[in-house]
């Protein structure tokens, strides 16, 4: 079980790796834009912090 909640992590801490590229890179977002992509990292912050908890578990 361990295995499958490190391979999450490390599929999820890639995807917010991969938001935080694409706005560091963007010269001309919108709000909208900000808004999304904020959320995105909130979903993902929040998914990464429950699967600690179960590693830990």
């Amino acid at each position: 079980m361990e295995d499958k909640i490190e391979i999450t992590i490390a599929y999820y801490t890639q995807k917010g790796k991969n938001i935080i590229d694409t706005v560091n890179t963007k010269n001309n977002l919108t709000p909208d834009e900000i808004i999304h992509y904020g959320e995105e990292m909130a979903a993902i912050e929040y998914k990464l912090t429950a699967l600690e908890i179960a590693k830990e578990n």
